[in-house]
């Protein structure tokens, strides 16, 4: 049996799926988040990006992994596959309906003068296979602990969310402090 202080801990999702938010979240209770602070906090996401340039290189650059033991970075959730398997994760994946995740991911593309690249027809079947692939892939990793967490839960009942993810986590996190953090004003892209 593996204590807390050997597991890595990932928050994965699709983007725009509130990943940021459960980062801040976690760091709140009493984790340390790995991120290196390179993408700043912009309208988007007033309160941080929580990114780490080096995840996005999993696949040929794992060194790092050791001493991510015991902390908590950010993963977009296809990158997931690439982990290896010589580690124990426990894995936050936030779930969010794919039209706020959509309408979210558009603004924030419109900000920063990008094109929107497919429809929002073509988005949803490509995400909604990703996200049912990911899962089944997810339910048969034996050194991976998956808690699916909604989005529209954390805003709408958080202490509840928090005393779920203290549990899941098996840490002695400050669960008040987290459910302190969720702030339904950013909750701006609504289905």
């Amino acid at each position: 049996m593996q204590t807390p202080d050997e597991v890595i801990t990932i928050v994965s999702g699709l983007p725009r799926s509130g990943t940021s938010m459960m980062m801040k979240i976690l760091e709140a209770g009493g984790m340390r988040p790995l991120t290196d602070n390179i993408r700043q906090a912009d309208v988007d996401n007033p309160k941080g990006y929580y990114e780490l340039e080096r995840v996005k290189k999993i696949s040929h650059d794992s060194a790092w992994l050791p001493a991510a033991r015991g902390t908590v970075f950010k993963m977009v959730s296809t990158l997931l596959v690439k982990l290896p398997p010589a580690y124990t994760y426990r894995i936050i994946f936030m779930r969010r309906p794919m039209d706020e995740i959509l309408a979210s991911q558009s603004k924030m593309l419109e900000r920063l003068g990008k094109p929107s690249g497919p429809d929002d027809g073509q988005m949803t079947a490509l995400f909604n296979r990703h996200l049912a692939e990911i899962q089944v892939w997810l339910a048969k990793q034996p050194n991976m602990r998956v808690h699916y967490v909604h989005y529209g839960d954390v805003i709408q009942s958080p202490q509840k969310v928090m005393a779920d993810l203290c549990a899941f986590l098996e840490r002695p996190l400050d669960a008040a402090r987290m459910a302190a953090i969720v702030d339904p004003e950013l909750y701006r892209n609504r289905a």
